[in-house]
């Protein structure tokens, strides 16, 4: 475990794979940390360099007071990338992560080379959805809106394994302030033109019991982008890093096969 202290904000961050490997940077969704990559990083090809780390006021990183804006995520994960000297990475963004997925590249395209926008779009929800959300929060605590939030994760199977409750339990320790920061940055974000306006290599993942992106938003997102491939997880819900992973790693290496981020070859770090 590692932490990048940049300033008004310190980042935990974990690398896999040799230093000098091609990077693909992994960012989390609302209310998880990086632990959501586990069992795709350990099926991805070898000789890839794997950064992945806890949003602000997510995991092991600082919560700063909020709201927070998606600018200042976005710049979060600019920072991290320079203090990591990490340039033209594929980066992999859900949900939240998918957001700023499309802001850094918006803005930074001499740091991303390509992007996986995985379960996400560039409007989610609606000002009054998030502002009920917020207040639900403040008066009942995260674990008031677990179950609901659960469904929306996870496929009806993987709901009735005992692994949920693991992630349950990651979902109601999340800080609360930093849970409440992120769902006003989603809140105030639109990046229909913005995203539009992109061309670099892209993957759109979704998961067809979505129940938070659902699979007709996020394939409107990738209509967005000229040259984006859509790909449906069938039988996953809004975390199919977590219920699909074998599907996610294998749709995510033939990607990264495509577009040259990684040598074909069957070799995985697993």
């Amino acid at each position: 475990m590692k932490i990048a202290d940049l300033g008004d904000v310190a980042l935990h961050y974990r690398e896999d794979g040799p230093p000098d490997g091609a990077p693909v940077v992994f960012a989390n969704a609302l209310g998880c940390d990086l632990r959501i990559w586990d069992d795709v990083i350990e099926r991805l090809p070898a000789g890839l360099r794997a950064i992945r780390y806890d949003m602000r006021g997510h995991g092991l990183s600082s919560c700063p007071p909020g709201p927070y804006s998606m600018g200042a995520l976005i710049r979060d994960a600019e920072r991290l990338l320079e203090a990591l000297a990490v340039r033209d990475c594929v980066f992999v963004g859900l949900s939240i992560g998918g957001m700023v997925a499309q802001g850094l590249a918006v803005k930074r395209l001499d740091l991303v080379r390509a992007m996986v926008l995985s379960n996400t779009a560039a409007k989610i929800g609606t000002p009054e959805i998030w502002q009920d959300r917020i207040e639900a929060v403040r008066k009942g605590g995260i674990a008031a809106l677990s179950e609901a939030t659960l469904t929306r994760w996870f496929s009806r199977r993987y709901r009735q394994s005992p692994d949920c409750t693991l992630w349950q339990n990651m979902l109601n320790r999340q800080p609360v302030e930093g849970y409440l920061g992120c769902c006003a940055a989603i809140s105030g974000t639109d990046f229909y033109t913005p995203t539009a306006s992109l061309t670099l290599p892209t993957l759109v993942i979704a998961g067809s019991e979505d129940g938070s992106t659902p699979p007709d938003l996020v394939r409107e997102t990738a209509g967005l982008i000229k040259g984006a491939r859509f790909h449906l997880i069938r039988g996953a819900g809004h975390l199919p890093c977590i219920d699909r992973p074998e599907d996610y790693a294998a749709v995510l290496t033939t990607f990264l096969r495509e577009i040259g981020h990684v040598e074909s070859c069957p070799e995985s770090a697993g």
